[in-house]
């Protein structure tokens, strides 16, 4: 946490056993040497879909990243989750950092459903300090294999700055006017029965069209029980 987040509000070491023994174990990543190099830890919920994981924090050490270990904690999470009767995980993330885009919507195959203006308010830690908190809220169904979705031809796109932290580094400016651009267009795109599909990484972009199928009739489903 401290590796990612900075020393701030850290998630408090007895909450972390409560979670375990409530059922909602968070999963560690060892290297060799058995050295935590990366974590996933979420819990039980209930919205109006029903019964799901709300996976709150992965994180892995700085020069672990990008080889793997996020991706192999979700699937994790995923098994877990079919163990114990629950087929859908929800998480929020920063829909201005392409790569974790590219990470949900693509290679799990998740959709995001919702966007959320300042989710959590403002945010003192190392990464979203200065930032507005604005989230994407994911949707998984866990009873399709991961992978990524097809969007149609005639899909919204929503683009974003592929390389968002360098640009917010570069040109502070240029970063708050791409947040508010994206911010307003997810905005005007999502709801009536559309949801993001996918993420285009060559035009770094979000692909949006009528939520699948599949996915509606068994949100239908669980709202119902």
């Amino acid at each position: 946490m401290i590796a990612t987040w900075g020393n701030h509000q850290l998630l408090p070491r007895e909450m972390i056993v409560a979670l375990g023994e409530s059922g909602n174990a968070p999963f560690g990543a060892f290297d060799d040497e058995d050295l935590l190099v990366g974590y996933v830890l979420g819990w039980a919920g209930v919205d109006a879909v029903g019964l799901h994981i709300h996976s709150h924090m992965l994180a892995a050490l700085p020069d672990r990243r990008h080889r793997g270990i996020g991706y192999a904690l979700k699937l994790a999470q995923r098994a877990q989750a079919l163990e114990q009767g629950v087929h859908v995980v929800r998480w929020t993330f920063d829909p201005m950092v392409a790569r974790n885009a590219w990470v949900n919507l693509g290679k799990l195959g998740a959709v995001a459903d919702r966007f959320r203006r300042d989710f959590y308010g403002v945010m003192t830690d190392t990464l979203n300090d200065g930032e507005r908190s604005d989230r994407l809220v994911v949707l998984w169904d866990l009873d399709r294999e991961p992978g990524p979705r097809s969007a149609p031809d005639d899909a919204a796109t929503v683009t974003v700055p592929p390389d968002y932290p360098e640009l917010r580094e570069r040109n502070p400016d240029a970063a708050r006017a791409a947040r508010d651009e994206t911010a307003a267009a997810l905005e005007s795109q999502l709801g009536a029965d559309r949801v993001v599909v996918a993420f285009d990484r060559d035009r770094s972009a979000y692909l949006l069209a009528e939520e699948p199928g599949a996915l509606r009739r068994s949100t239908t489903n669980e709202a119902g029980r």
